[in-house]
This record gives structure tokens, C-alpha cells and sequence, in this order.
């Protein structure tokens, strides 16, 4: 019996819905790609970037997804070319034979199982025409984008990003692209591109306007950012505040950005919103040496303590735990106030007990002190302070001795290197000046040290780097015997020379071991990657101390060399096993070996 008409026509949206919820799914879709006279390079990126190419990877299985891949792909495609400089491409893309354009979406094959497709990417473009206009003096375009050179998308935008870049250094923050006619004389094979600027106004700092979910007082935020209201804009001037303020440690989030509209009176303010790091952080170090034993060192930071994001710090370590020597340790604190001088400065105190036990020398140390800091940029700082030192020590010239200083401790630190805990390239150089004047009957002169490190990686990308380090120290003007032991200079250990015990090597005096008066520490080590995560290193030290203020032909000496092995921790740093032997000298001998996280220098 035949079915009436409204029947069958029920019947049939009921299977069409049906359809529609449950797409036909692709067994394999087989795709080919063809660009003839291509480069290797431009098949590849078309490849990787072609979505119907890519179908399987990102999880495209049914008709209508790959139609919509394809579809989307000549855009995709046309654009790779065009950032080619190929501006006269054909491209085809046919699924089963027909070309994906002319496929309706709303008659989409209930099965699709191969791809073809056909790109000819026809001849490259050069500029003929290559303009942008007006230019803001000093301005710098990029040297792709002139008559005669290869025409591409990226050189066209770089110009008029650059060209934008020019006028906002000027002075004139809201600059844009007003038009820009971009003509294709396909005979000659010219591409001609004109960029027209619309400069605007020259413009002023008017006022940082701060809101967000911060403690920190207004007050405080205004005189560590030190916006410079009332001068002609500047991107790098407004670069410079946020970098001032995320210097403080205080603040999660610094987000300045400009208004939209200017003022009428020629000025533009700014909105700053701040969200604040937790108020509290706790961390944990330890290094590990087979003679030495256990160091072990922890790191309490408040923020923010008075709402001023001042930042204290307090430091504990303790020393040679199951080692040979007697256990001993440090407590620091330190306070930086970062609001009480103005931008780029700040204020701290600080202060330290600290017990050193060695094979060599007992001794107490107390200081306390207050100082300036400058900060010249992220990569160089220097210091200042004035304080106090107490020191009683026994050592080789003998037992209860008392110091007591007046300190001015200098110090800068320029760090250029590519990571701080482990470099590939740059260079790190700390430089410390210390006069000292002594009281209470104690010797008065200056203490020098110097700490040079480099590295370069020999254009491997980091496979293979060679790291180089100098250490130098002085003590100018009292005798060997008038000067705390904390002072002077030794020889050994990690920090110097490994395979040689901690600070082993001094100046012999009166059957014991003393520090001497000047130093000087040489590594260079070699470091391999086997893997993305383990690299193999090898190294030298050579350690030498001295009587005198300057090392001389006399000096002891020693050394050491050693294997070491580093896996990487990421953002950590690598954990590094150290394995040394002694190679000259008379201070130690057998094996040691030396744990901890990051690089040795």
C-alpha cells in the first residue's frame, strides 16, 4: 500500500533530523598536497597550518566539519602567501572531486573521503612603490619594506607599526594608521604600498589615576612610581613606572594604561590598577658536600609590613650538619623601604648574627647597618651603608680576640646574563669596596673583593656552554694579626675550589692555618647537554691566598677538577651533583662530592 503524501513527507524530516544529530562519521580522510616549483619550507608551513591537512589531529570527523575546514583554509592558505610575497595565488581545494566553494552547507555529502589540494602559488612581488608618510624624525623603518625588495604582509605591517612606534616616541600617544592602499600590478610583478599616519596631538603626562584591590597607600604608590606629570609623553617613560613598582616584590599585577581620549588642556592621564602578592612567603634551600656535611637555609619574606610595600626579610642557615666541622649558622634581617627616597631608590636596614666554625677559626659576628640602594635598570644596582661590626674570634693568633668597626659597606651588581641560575651567554660582575675603621684600639683599613663571571655558548643554542669565573680579594692597611679572621681570605669548597675541603687553605702561622690578605679564585667549567633536561659538565678551580695585600710569587695554592652531573628543574634551575678530586696542593685528598640546585656559578 502506497504511503499518502503528508506520510512520507513526515518520514523523511524525521530521517533528515535524525542526520543532522548524528553526523556521518569519517573512516580516514585521505588528503594530498600539491604546490609545484614550492621551496621545502612553504609546503611545509602550509602543511602544518592547513586545517583540512590537519583534519585527524584536531579531532575534525565528520562531513560538515571538513567542509568547514576547507573553506576556511583559502583564506588561510591565500594569507601564507601573501606573507610570502606571493601576491597572484590559485589555490583548489576539491573534496571528492568538487571544489569546497561551490559546496552548499545546507547540501553537505553525507560522506567525504579525500582531499585534494592544488596550490599554485604563481610568481613572488617586489615593492615598487614602498611608502609611509608624514614620518616622525629619528624614525626607523624596517629595510624590508623598500622598492626592490621582496613584498610580504609582515614587511608591510612592521613598516606601519614602526612608523606608529615614531610618533608615540615623539610624543604623540594616540598616532595611527589612517589609510593605507595596498596595489597589485600583477604584469610587472610590483607590489605598491602607501601607509598614511594620522600623527594626532603632542601630548603630556597628566595624572595616574590607581585603583584595584591593593593595601599599599596612595601616597606610597605615587612616590615609587614617580609619573611624570607635566612631561611630553613618552612610552618608555611609562615603561619605566611599572618596572619601578613590580621592583618593589609587592604587587601580583601592575597594569597602567593610557585613557582613551585626552584632556582638553593638551594632557593625557592614566589608569593604574593593582592587585597585591600574598603578604607571606616561605622558602627552603640545602647543599649537600661529603666532608661538610648539610647546609641548610630558609627565607621568610613580609611584604607590604607598614602598607609603605616595604619587604622584610629574614634569613636563617645553618651549617655543617653531620660534617666535620662544629655546627654553625646565621640569622639576617633585612628591611627595604622603597618609598622614603623616590623613584629608583630606597632605604633598608639590616642586621646579622652570624657563628662561623671551621678547622681554622671560631668566630661571632653582630653587625647592624643602614644604607641607600640605586637601581639604574633591571641589570645594574648599587649600595651604601653605614654601620657597626662586632667580632670575637679564635684563631691561629689566638683565643677571646675582640674587633670593633665602623663599616661603610659599598656594592654594585651588574648582571647581564641570559638566566640567573644558569646562564648560556653574559656576563655577571659584583664589585665590593668596604673602608673600616676601627675602635676601640682595633687596626683601621678597606677591604676589596671582586666576582667575575662569563659565559658564552659557541652559537649552539645552549647544546654546549663554556662558563668562566675570577674571584679577587684584598685587605689593604692593618696587619695579618689585627684584622677579624671574617675578613680575610681562604681557600676550598664549593664556592672556590672543590675537591679541596672548605676554606682549607690559608697562611700557615704559629702551627695553625690564618686567613690571608689577599685571593685569587679561578673556574672554568664545560657543560654539555645530553638531553633536553640532563647535561654532563666538567671542571677546574685553582685557589691562592697571600700574606700580603697582593698576591705574589709566594702565595699557597691549590686546586681541584672534578665531573659533574645536572638535571633540569626548570624555573628552579638544574639540580646539580658535583663529584672532585684534588689536584694540587696538600689540603685535602680523595673524592668529594657536592649537591645543591643551580649552577656552582
Amino acid at each position: 500500500m502506497q504511503e499518502s503524501w503528508p506520510r512520507a513527507f513526515a518520514k523523511k524530516c524525521l530521517l533528515g533530523a535524525i542526520t543532522a544529530a548524528f553526523p556521518t562519521t569519517l573512516a580516514a580522510l585521505e588528503t594530498t598536497l600539491t604546490v609545484p616549483g614550492a621551496p621545502k619550507e612553504l609546503i611545509e608551513r602550509l602543511a602544518e597550518t592547513s586545517s583540512v591537512a590537519t583534519a585527524e589531529d584536531r579531532g575534525l570527523d565528520t562531513p560538515l566539519e571538513i567542509l568547514s575546514a576547507a573553506l576556511s583554509d583559502y583564506r588561510t592558505i591565500v594569507q601564507i602567501l601573501y606573507d610570502e610575497g606571493y601576491f597572484s595565488p590559485v589555490v583548489s581545494i576539491k573534496l571528492d572531486g568538487q571544489e569546497a566553494a561551490e559546496i552548499s552547507s545546507l547540501t553537505v555529502p553525507a560522506e567525504i573521503n579525500r582531499a585534494v589540494i592544488t596550490v599554485n602559488t604563481g610568481p613572488t612581488f617586489t615593492f615598487g612603490t614602498a611608502v609611509v608618510e608624514p614620518v616622525a624624525p629619528q624614525t626607523e623603518l624596517p629595510e624590508e619594506f623598500a622598492t626592490g625588495k621582496l613584498a610580504t604582509t609582515g614587511a608591510i605591517q612592521q613598516a606601519a607599526s614602526a612608523g606608529v612606534q615614531g610618533w608615540r616616541d615623539a610624543g604623540h600617544a594616540k598616532a595611527e594608521v589612517q589609510d593605507q592602499r595596498v596595489i597589485a600590478r600583477h604584469q610587472q610583478r610590483k607590489l605598491d604600498t602607501e601607509i598614511d599616519l594620522a600623527p594626532g596631538p603632542r601630548l603630556t603626562f597628566g595624572k595616574m589615576i590607581i585603583s584595584g584591590d591593593t593595601d599599599v597607600r596612595h601616597s606610597s604608590i605615587e612616590k615609587i612610581a614617580g609619573f611624570p606629570s607635566g612631561e611630553v609623553y613618552s612610552p618608555e617613560k611609562i615603561q619605566k613606572v611599572g618596572t619601578r613598582l613590580r621592583r618593589t616584590g609587592t604587587f601580583n599585577v601592575v597594569s597602567i594604561e593610557e585613557k582613551d581620549t585626552p584632556n582638553p588642556d593638551g594632557t593625557l592621564d592614566f589608569d593604574a590598577t593593582f592587585e597585591d602578592l600574598p603578604k607571606r612567603r616561605l622558602s627552603f634551600g640545602f647543599e649537600v658536600a661529603s666532608r661538610d656535611g648539610i647546609d641548610v637555609t630558609a627565607t621568610w619574606i613580609h611584604r607590604n609590613v607598614s602598607r609603605r610595600a616595604e619587604r622584610l626579610r629574614f634569613e636563617f642557615a645553618l651549617r655543617n650538619i653531620g660534617g666535620s666541622e662544629d655546627l654553625d649558622g646565621r640569622i639576617g634581617l633585612r628591611l627595604d623601604q622603597p618609598d622614603r627616597l623616590g623613584p629608583d631608590d630606597n632605604t633598608f636596614w639590616s642586621a646579622l648574627l652570624e657563628r662561623r666554625n671551621t678547622d681554622n677559626y671560631n668566630v661571632w659576628i653582630t653587625s647592624l647597618a643602614y644604607g641607600a640602594r640605586r637601581t639604574f635598570s633591571d641589570r645594574l644596582y648599587a649600595e651604601a651603608s653605614a654601620g657597626f661590626q662586632w667580632s670575637d674570634a679564635d684563631d691561629a693568633y689566638g683565643s677571646g680576640r675582640k674587633f670593633r668597626y665602623f663599616i661603610l659597606p659599598f656594592r654594585s651588581e651588574w648582571d647581564q646574563r641570559d638566566s640567573k641560575v644558569s646562564a648560556t651567554r653574559g656576563y655577571y660582575l659584583d664589585s665590593q669596596v668596604m673602608p673600616f675603621v676601627g675602635l676601640s684600639d682595633t687596626e683601621t683599613g678597606i677591604r676589596l673583593f671582586f666576582d667575575g663571571r662569563a659565559y658564552t655558548s659557541l652559537n649552539t643554542g645552549g647544546r654546549l656552554v663554556l662558563a668562566g669565573r675570577v674571584q679577587l680579594g684584598s685587605v689593604i692597611g692593618p696587619s695579618p694579626d689585627g684584622v677579624t679572621p671574617d675578613f680575610l681570605f681562604f681557600s676550598g669548597g664549593a664556592g672556590t675550589v672543590r675537591g679541596q675541603p672548605y676554606e682549607s687553605l690559608g697562611i700557615p702561622i704559629n702551627g695553625g692555618v690564618a686567613g690571608g690578605k689577599s685571593f685569587l679564585g679561578l673556574s672554568g667549567e664545560i657543560r654539555g647537554k645530553i638531553t633536553d633536561t640532563i647535561s654532563l659538565v666538567g671542571f677546574y678551580d685553582y685557589g691562592t691566598v697571600d700574606t700580603s695585600s697582593f698576591i705574589g710569587s709566594g702565595a699557597e695554592y691549590h686546586s681541584g677538577a672534578g665531573l659533574g652531573v645536572r638535571y633540569d628543574l626548570g624555573g628552579f634551575g638544574p639540580l646539580r651533583l658535583d663529584l672532585a678530586v684534588p689536584v694540587q696542593g696538600d689540603t685535602g685528598n680523595g673524592l668529594q662530592f657536592y649537591i645543591g640546585i643551580g649552577q656552582a656559578f
